[in-house]
This record gives structure tokens, sequence and C-alpha cells, in this order.
């Protein structure tokens, strides 16, 4: 049974469900009974939040090159692979629909093709949050702990998250992965839900630390995260998660 009521949130919109990272995804989490709506961003040339998973355009786009080396205007030319003709959105027209909802921004801020920061990125996005008038509903995400760091010092966010890639949590290991978060001062880390199981869950929790997964996507998954009783789960996938959750006793 859960300790916990877990927490839904729609990963890239739901990409199993609808074109990842578009408006029309976004649209259609609205109409769930979830939590939070996760996106990523990148810098344009011009410094403009823009939402895409990838550091280039090519995977889900009609276009090609790299994010941070064009200007907005030509990248709002491009249009989202099977988006009926949709173009990639800023994150300010994301935070522009969610305004109305109940359901809070979980964004990753992303970093270059090279794991790379990006310089002066963080203040753009907090100042977009600002405009929107949504900065005390949004999570801030990252693998880049200093990314997540200047998220969290900078204050007035519901809350943000330290991403850990699997190879890093086993490398540093759950006591590892507790002393680096408390010596940024970080309330929430994130993992793959593969690595998670119930003793590094207990440990985590023993430490006053918040944890969230991604890619539990599928059933079996699902269910087990429900049954650790994680705090957010991330899911491709989130009408199946929200059946699951409600045959989940709390």
């Amino acid at each position: 049974m859960s300790e916990y009521r877990t927490a839904i949130a729609s990963h890239r919109g739901g990409a199993f469900l609808w074109p990842e990272n578009s408006l029309a995804a976004f649209r259609e989490t609205m109409r769930l009974p979830l939590e939070q709506a996760e996106c990523d961003v990148h810098p344009t040339a011009d410094g403009d939040p823009l939402i895409l998973h990838d550091a280039t355009l090519d995977r889900t786009t009609d276009g090609s090159g790299r994010v941070a080396a064009l200007p907005t205007a030509e990248l709002r030319r491009h249009r989202i692979k099977g988006g009926r003709g949709e173009q990639v959105p800023l994150l300010s027209e994301m935070l522009a629909l969610l305004r109305g909802s109940r359901i809070a921004p979980r964004i990753e801020i992303k970093s270059d093709g090279q794991g790379r920061a990006y310089p002066g990125f963080v203040p753009r996005v907090l100042e977009t949050l600002e405009r929107q008038a949504m900065r005390d509903r949004a999570w801030i995400i990252a693998f880049d702990a200093p990314t997540a760091a200047e998220a969290a010092a900078a204050g007035g966010l519901l809350g943000v998250a330290w991403l850990l890639e699997t190879a890093t949590w086993r490398s540093l290991g759950t006591h590892g992965t507790i002393a680096v978060a408390r010596a940024y001062g970080f309330p929430e880390i994130g993992v793959h839900e593969s690595a998670l199981d119930a003793e590094a869950c207990a440990a985590l929790r023993a430490a006053g630390l918040r944890i969230s997964v991604w890619g539990a996507n599928h059933a079996p998954s699902i269910r087990r995260m429900l049954g650790l009783g994680i705090d957010v789960l991330t899911t491709d996938d989130p009408p199946l998660a929200i059946a699951l959750r409600a045959e989940t006793p709390p």
C-alpha cells in the first residue's frame, strides 16, 4: 500500500499518445485529472525558451540544426512532425495554456548537445514564468546540478528537482546522492524508475527527500512506482497512470 499519494506528470505532454512537447499534447493533458505537465526547454539564439527535447531540430521537427544557433523567428517557421502543422512552441505559449488550469508546469532546463549548461539561461526561464504569473506554480528540474541549484537559489518556485542519469545514480550510490542533494539543498531527486527500489526509497525518505521518476510508461512499472509511494510519476501514458492510481489504495 502506498504511504504517499503520487502526483502524475505527463512526460513531454504524453509522448505515447500525442506529438511530444506540442501544444496539442499539452491541450490534451489539460483534459486529464493529473497534477503536472512536463516539458523540456532549450534557448534560441535570442535566448527565448523553446520547448523541444533535443538540442537539435532533426528528430522531432521538419527542420535541422542546433536550437541555440538559430533565431527565434527562424525556429518558429518549423513544424512538429505529426503535429498537424503546429509550430515548435515557446515556453510562454505552454504557460499561457496552463495558467487557467490547476496543472503545474514541470520544466526541464536542458543542457546543450555536449552536456554543458547554457550560460544565462536560468534567468530567462524564470523571467518567462514571471511574465506569465506562473513562477510560484512551477517546478524546475535539471540533470545539471548547478543549473538546478541556480533555479533554487533564485526562489519563488513551487519546487526544484535534481535529475540523475542511471550511471550517475549507480556511481554515487544512495548515500552519495543524499550528500550531494544536501550540499545543494535540493528537496527532490529524480531517477529512472528502473533504478529505484524499496531500500533506496526508504533511505531517501529518511533523509527528507522527495522522489520523482521517469520511464514508468507501462502497467507493471507504473504499479511498482505507485506501490513505492513516490511523489511524482512522469509518464508517457498519463491516462494509464491515472487509471492505475485510481485502483491503488491511498
